[in-house]
C-alpha cells in the first residue's frame, strides 16, 4: 500500500569518516571504493522505495585526499532515474559521515536518520508518524534462511540475482563518473 502515492524523488547517503591511510578499501584490486563499500546502501534504498530498476544514471567522483584515494573513489555523488519518472539523489564517501534517506511522494514524505545502522534507525513521516526501529542481527538472520532455504529447496532472501543488479548499477555509475555523461542502462 502507497499511502503517499507514487515515489517522485529519493535521496540517499550513506558514508563515514575513514582516517586510515593503507587500507584495503583504498585498493582497486581488493574491491575498495566508498561506491562498492557504502553507495550499495544508497543504490539499495533507491531501488526498493521506488520499486523499480533504474534506466539511466549521471555521476561523478571527488576526494579531499588525493594522496590517499589513488585508485579508487573517496566520495560519490550520483543520480538515478526510474521508468515512472522518479529520481534518486545519492551519495557516498569515506571522506565524510552521511546517513539518511528522505522519500518524497505524490502526497507526502518519509525520511530515516540514521537510515542504516545495527540500531538505532529513527524516522518520520509527513502525517507524523514516527518510528524508532530495532533491529535483530541481520546477518544472522540473513545466514539462518539462507541455510533453511538451501535445506528446504527454496529462494532465498537475497539471492544473488539482487547483487548482480546492484554490480550493473554500479558498473554505470563508475562509467557515468568517467565519462562525465549520462549512462543508460539497457
Amino acid at each position: 500500500e502507497k499511502v503517499f502515492g507514487a515515489p517522485k524523488l529519493v535521496k540517499a547517503s550513506a558514508g563515514y569518516y575513514d582516517g586510515r591511510a593503507d587500507h584495503w578499501k583504498q585498493k582497486k584490486a581488493m574491491g575498495g571504493g566508498a561506491m562498492y563499500d557504502m553507495g550499495v546502501y544508497t543504490l539499495q534504498a533507491a531501488r526498493y522505495c521506488t520499486g523499480e530498476e533504474p534506466i539511466a544514471v549521471t555521476a561523478r567522483h571527488s576526494t579531499t585526499r588525493p594522496d590517499i584515494y589513488t585508485e579508487v573513489d573517496e566520495t560519490t555523488h550520483f543520480e538515478l532515474e526510474f521508468p515512472s519518472g522518479a529520481r534518486a539523489e545519492c551519495a557516498t564517501s569515506f571522506g565524510q559521515s552521511m546517513n539518511s534517506l528522505h522519500v518524497t511522494y505524490e502526497n507526502g514524505w518519509v525520511q530515516l536518520q540514521p537510515f542504516q545502522a545495527y540500531n538505532g534507525i529513527r524516522g518520520e513521516a509527513s502525517d507524523g508518524r514516527r518510528f524508532d526501529a530495532r533491529i535483530p542481527n541481520q546477518q544472522a538472520k540473513q545466514m539462518d534462511d539462507d541455510a533453511l532455504a538451501i535445506l528446504e529447496g527454496r529462494p532465498m532472501l537475497a539471492p544473488g540475482e539482487e547483487g548482480l543488479r546492484d554490480i550493473r548499477v554500479i558498473e554505470a555509475v563508475y562509467e557515468a563518473a568517467a565519462k562525465g555523461e549520462r549512462v543508460v542502462l539497457d
